[in-house]
């Protein structure tokens, strides 16, 4: 089974990888070289650099497999700031991170899915990124979800192939150094995984809501 990891080394992209690299064949990308390579090492993973912000990064990635079994996009960034105070390179970061890389992905990685294949796209729920200072996180997320949505529509008649949004609660990650403190009751990055392995093991479905 052959599985490829976008967002590798943040703290759900890492946690994937740990949890299927004693069954998956692993491809793990993202933006920091030393640790990616390091994380391939580890878990005798094939790797390579990616910043999900260029179009070209993913299609470059995408141009050298083939029959992918499960896709997971974990790339993501908060980057909180008021709306007076909105700086455009951070707000191109969000947006790059949780939006235009998700939107490459499913443009490069759904024509080398194979039957049957799964991809995964980390989401927010609304209720929980509806905060001061979140106006970018969630407006990408929320693009995100409804550009998941028309995906599925445009897939073709009777393919087997399927998208899921995962839905977690707060999750304990590096994410939320951005932010100042993790929030009371995060769960766990290894929850999520183990949560999207579960789901792999069943039947396909469109959102798939981590409890804690």
């Amino acid at each position: 089974m052959t599985t490829l990891i976008i967002g590798a080394t943040g703290g759900i992209g890492a946690a994937m990888a740990r949890a299927m690299a004693g069954t998956d064949n692993l491809i793990l990308a993202g933006r920091d070289e030393a640790k990616l390579s390091a994380l391939a090492t580890e878990l005798g993973a094939t790797s390579q650099r990616v910043d999900v912000g260029f179009e070209s990064h993913v299609r470059s990635l995408l141009d050298g497999v083939e029959n992918l079994n499960t896709v997971i996009y974990a790339a993501g960034a908060a980057l909180p700031q008021p709306l007076a105070d909105l700086d455009a390179a951070q707000v191109r970061a969000v947006w790059n991170a949780n939006y235009f890389g998700a939107v490459w992905t499913l443009k490069y990685a759904l024509p080398k899915l194979a039957e049957g294949g799964r991809i995964y796209l980390i989401g927010a729920r609304p209720e929980l990124v509806t905060a001061k200072g979140f106006s970018q996180y969630a407006a990408s997320k929320a693009a995100l979800a409804q550009a998941v949505t028309i995906a599925r529509l445009e897939l073709p008649r009777g393919t087997q192939k399927a998208i899921t949004l995962v839905l977690p609660p707060a999750v304990d990650t590096p994410l939320w150094a951005q932010v100042g403190r993790v929030p009371r009751g995060a769960i766990s990055a290894e929850a999520v995984a183990q949560a999207i392995l579960t789901d792999r093991g069943g039947a396909a479905q469109p959102e798939l809501r981590v409890e804690g």
